[in-house]
């Protein structure tokens, strides 16, 4: 049947051996459970849920309106039907240090792998565009070392992401992250880099799994999977990618729809019903429906 077969702490233990294998490890951004099973049926071996999507999928712009109970929840719908280590985009901790803390708990709980963490105020803007505020360097660190207090599995991982590149400079970038290993970081997420050089410079300067975020029509160019592992980088994100593609879809799809007035056109272009009915484990879930009912009990039970 469709959920997964491992524990939270035995998903926790595998990204960290993984990370540890100098590979670089390539990670989509699911849109919702069934998306998630998708990227493990295709040979991913990490998932990665985006605060970007889950503000978009509540029709909501990514500036700190969702709250951690209700990403929370999402991921336990993820988390339940995929054996891979999932990644969480959790904001800026939704408030203030002991906020943090409590997010870490509930992430947890909801059977995540990891989370990170990034610099900005609460009132934060997607990573990408301009005008970002930050909270002080010491107010970041605060926040990552309550955060890798609570923690009750060891093998959360904690990353800390830092906006610092387009705000005040690589250099008070670097400086950040290495504050934030510091205080318990685990591994980094340096933001909107804007070549390769500075993927380089920033490999270089901290000696820590780091992050590379390949979100598309942003700051930083999007290189492959190659290039990154030849710089070292250790995670290659798309966090974006599968939201942006399905929406592009929808599109096309009720444009089409609109100007024809059957979806005709379209069939090519659908997943077939026997494919969905694949995914989703169908003739498992009638096997055990039979079985269940087929029980009898002896005479007298």
């Amino acid at each position: 049947m469709l959920h997964t077969r491992t524990t939270p702490a035995r998903r926790r233990r595998a990204l960290r051996e993984r990370l540890g294998t100098g590979r670089l490890l390539t990670m989509p951004g699911a849109v919702n459970p069934y998306s998630a099973r998708l990227i493990e049926e295709h040979g991913f071996e990490a998932a990665y849920l985006s605060g970007a999507v889950l503000s978009a999928e509540l029709c909501l712009p990514d500036i700190g309106l969702t709250t951690a109970t209700e990403i929370a929840g999402r991921a336990q719908q993820v988390t339940r039907v995929t054996d891979l280590p999932v990644l969480i985009d959790a904001d800026t901790g939704f408030g203030a240090p002991v906020n943090a803390a409590r997010t870490v708990q509930l992430f947890e709980d909801a059977g995540l792998a990891g989370m990170h963490l990034e610099d900005q105020i609460s009132v934060k803007r997607c990573g990408h565009l301009d005008g970002k505020t930050l909270v002080s360097r010491e107010e970041m660190a605060q926040r990552v070392r309550s955060a890798a207090e609570a923690r009750r599995d060891a093998d959360f991982l904690l990353m800390a992401r830092t906006d610092a590149r387009g705000v005040e400079g690589l250099d008070a970038a670097i400086d950040r992250a290495r504050a934030y290993v510091d205080a318990g970081a685990d591994a980094v997420f340096p933001e909107a880099l804007a070549g390769e050089a500075e993927f380089e410079a920033f490999r270089k300067a901290v000696d820590v799994p780091l992050l590379a975020n390949m979100t598309e029509f942003g700051k930083s160019p999007l290189l492959d999977a190659r290039t990154l592992e030849d710089l070292g980088y250790d995670i290659a994100l798309f966090p974006v990618t599968l939201f942006r593609l399905a929406n592009g879809a929808i599109e096309d799809g009720l444009r089409t729809l609109a100007a024809e007035g059957t979806q005709e056109p379209l069939l090519e272009r659908m997943q077939t019903r026997s494919r969905l009915y694949e995914v989703l484990g169908y003739a498992d879930y009638n096997a055990f429906d039979t079985a269940v009912h087929d029980v009898t009990l002896p005479p007298g039970a």
